[in-house]
């Protein structure tokens, strides 16, 4: 089905009139009415997300959202197909979405649904409930021998927020005791918990047993965590998990989760990164911990950061996980630690790969031969890497790949892609372990094909120049669509957040340089400073330095372009960036020695002092800045950030600004926004500010993503196309 037409029927299927959108689907042939990529062409594509290839390796099933602007909602539908892309057919029929597809057999599939597991046949029929629990599941994992199964449930939670007398009802306030009383975008008044079931035939047991049972703690961790923190040994006695357990302001100034072991017969609980008895050295709350006992070289065998992800070997000799090495450190590089359980030896087998391990699934070789996948020089592909850490890299794609899953025995993969120019789709790979130049990398599906087809494709290319500090920095140049080398485009200088994300051939729903393109500018990208891909040092060289050489790095970029590419227009440029971007475009602001012509700034942080209080996530501010604003003994690294704080430079500002917030940002708050903006204002400075009351620090609602996009371009257009 073509991509309008889905998201046509999906619209009515979410006002349940199935019947009309089965006839429309015959019906309408809708046409883009230019070949440049608009908001609403971006929010009209469909959304690949999960998906699971069955255990015979001959079908994949999979999940694909399509957004109703004028609804203001999406719908969540699910796609079976044969491995090689063929016969693709849609499951879902209802107004409802499902999600969470996982195979039952090779003919079965569960799902969710309302907040129920249910299960349905191949061809979508024979579909019955399997969980009754008033609608509370938010994800699931039956064991190997599927007698058992993993439901994920939030429990009330009065850890930080005292819960309300029952006499109050309809009170809104919230009488906060201690540190973690909100996260991401929410109040913690509920945590999730994982409760173990029996399931007989397909029906799943009401009572199950907590694995927390008691614990005041999270698990999956928020607040992106799902499922995908939990697994099943192969002989379907036991549960690994991921927890930190932790409460207050031990949570929020640490990043330190376990990997534990839950014995499903004895319920006995062990953690595999620490031994019995462990004692965590205290710590100062006010103080970054990169200098503080927990991580001291006599405690890193402790694994003191975050642990998280386990998946068992097939021969269940081993568990392995996703691992960071210190404590306080959200963006330490991310290892792959692989746990024999006999012996309770960790290997950490990716100590070749100077960049993080993003996914990975165990092969079914005999050789504990394990696929991952991560960023180096700007692109993320495949690799593989066996227990004695030899290493090989086997895909070589200017693109990113996403997740990864075994197909076919082992022999071939199912993994996501994208890049600049195309949305998330699914390939099948065929790894060629002695020459990798022969993996083999076929497309299987072509989720937008009608919108890509009717849409003139930019192009990106790599560029290296030497920084101030007498290193090489990658950046990328992405050329607008009928790229025109004759004449002069406007410019944007992209600002990447973080600090410690790739620019990588990513695709997103609103930095997205497809659309940038297609509205005739040019991006210059670069990889500064402070970027995974090109080292443990270059990445970690901005942490205590967010205003020196990164900013160095986006100024020498800048002027690179417009002194080697002709094409390049000095006389209207602009910068652009969110979170870390953000702060770098309030920074640029008033040091950018009149360079540019026009700044947007997305959740960026303005004035470090409020951030360093404000924010939830207090371990990020005390690893990036080192002390408390208060503290008389600050390091040197400490008293630049605070005395290079962008607030304390509006004197210098003089050109126009775009803020834009998100009331629900609870990481870097609201306040900053707006005190951006009214500091702009207050100085005569022309600057509007996008304030989203329901918005965290993304935009999700289709609506509120399409008047990002346009307020984006209309200031852009203002001030750098007269």
């Amino acid at each position: 089905m073509n991509t309008f037409k889905s998201l046509f029927v999906a619209a009515l299927l979410m006002l349940g009139t199935t019947a009309q959108a089965q006839e429309m689907i015959q019906k309408q042939n809708i046409r883009l009415s230019s070949d440049r990529m608009t908001p609403e062409a971006l929010w009209a594509m469909g959304r690949i997300g999960g998906y699971a290839a069955s255990p015979d390796g001959k079908h994949i099933v999979y999940n694909v959202a399509y957004y109703s602007v004028k609804e203001n909602k999406s719908h969540h539908i699910l796609y079976v197909m044969d491995a090689d892309g063929q016969n693709q057919r849609k499951l879902t029929t209802s107004a409802k979405s499902e999600t969470d597809a996982a195979w039952l057999s090779n003919d079965r599939i569960a799902f969710i649904t309302g907040g129920e597991v249910w299960a349905m046949n191949i061809d979508g029929s024979n579909r019955q409930q399997l969980s009754k629990t008033d609608g509370e599941v938010e994800g699931f994992l039956f064991s190997p021998d599927q007698t058992k199964v993993i439901l994920l449930k939030s429990l009330p939670y009065y850890g930080s927020i005292r819960k309300r007398p029952d006499d109050l009802p309809k009170s809104t306030g919230r009488l906060v005791t201690d540190m973690n009383y909100r996260h991401w975008d929410h109040y913690v008044e509920s945590i999730v918990h994982p409760f173990l079931c029996s399931v007989s035939g397909e029906a799943i047991a009401a009572d199950g047993k907590d694995l927390l049972n008691g614990e005041p703690y999270e698990c999956p961790t928020a607040p992106f965590g799902g499922i995908e923190q939990l697994a099943w040994s192969t002989d379907s006695k036991s549960i690994a998990y991921t927890c930190r357990k932790k409460e207050g302001v031990e949570y929020a100034i640490s990043t330190d989760t376990d990997i534990f072991l839950y014995d499903t017969a004895t319920g006995k609980t062990s953690n595999l990164c620490k031994p019995e008895g462990y004692v965590e050295p205290k710590s100062d709350a006010t103080k970054t911990m990169k200098y503080q006992a927990v991580n001291a070289e006599s405690n890193l065998q402790n694994n003191p950061g975050y642990d998280q992800n386990p998946k068992f070997s097939p021969d269940g000799r081993y568990v392995a996980w996703l691992s960071m090495a210190r404590n306080g450190y959200e963006s330490d590089r991310q290892r792959l630690c692989v746990y024999e359980l006999k012996t309770g030896q960790k290997r950490y087998v990716t100590e070749s790969f100077d960049s993080n391990v993003d996914d990975f699934v165990w092969s079914d070789s005999k050789d504990a031969m394990i696929y991952f996948i991560g960023v180096w020089h700007a692109t993320e592909n495949l690799y593989a890497v066996n227990w004695k850490g030899e290493l090989k890299q086997l895909t070589n794609d200017c693109a990113d790949f996403g997740s990864l899953q075994l197909l076919n025995n082992g022999r071939q993969l199912v993994m996501e892609r994208h890049d600049y120019f195309h949305p998330a789709d699914l390939y099948v790979v065929t790894p060629n372990f002695k020459k990798p130049e022969k993996t083999d990398i076929q497309q299987i599906t072509q989720e937008n094909k009608h919108i890509l087809d009717q849409l003139a494709s930019g192009t990106s290319e790599q560029r290296w120049v030497k920084t101030t500090d007498g290193k090489e920095m990658l950046y990328w140049v992405i050329l607008p669509p009928h790229f025109d080398a004759t004449k002069k485009y406007p410019t944007l200088l992209f600002c990447e957040g973080g600090p410690q994300s790739p620019v990588s051939q990513f695709w997103s729903y609103r930095w997205n340089f497809f659309i940038m393109a297609s509205q005739g500018y040019v991006v210059i990208a670069p990889n500064r400073h402070g970027l995974p891909g090109f080292g443990s040092e270059w990445c970690e060289e901005i942490s205590g330095d967010w205003t020196g050489q990164c900013m160095d790095d986006y100024l020498t970029a800048i002027d690179d372009a417009c002194e080697q590419l002709p094409y390049v227009d000095r006389d209207r440029l602009g910068a652009v960036g969110a979170s870390f971007g953000g702060f770098s475009v309030y920074y640029l602001a008033g040091h950018h020695d009149k360079r540019f012509k026009c700044f947007i700034a997305h959740d960026g942080a303005f004035n470090l002092e409020s951030m360093y209080t404000d924010t939830e996530e207090v371990w990020f501010s005390n690893w990036e800045y080192e002390d408390a604003y208060w503290a008389k003994d600050q390091t040197a690294n400490a008293r630049k950030t605070y005395e290079n704080s962008p607030h304390r430079f509006v004197d210098k500002w003089d050109t126009p600004i775009l803020c834009i917030h998100g009331e629900l940002d609870y990481r870097i708050n609201a306040n900053q926004g707006m005190g951006a903006f009214n500091a702009a204002r207050l100085r005569g400075i022309p600057a509007e500010l996008l304030i989203f009351p329901d918005e965290n620090h993304w935009v999700l609602k289709p609506q509120n993503g399409i008047l990002w996009q346009r307020t984006y371009f209309e200031w852009l257009d203002r001030w750098l196309k007269k």
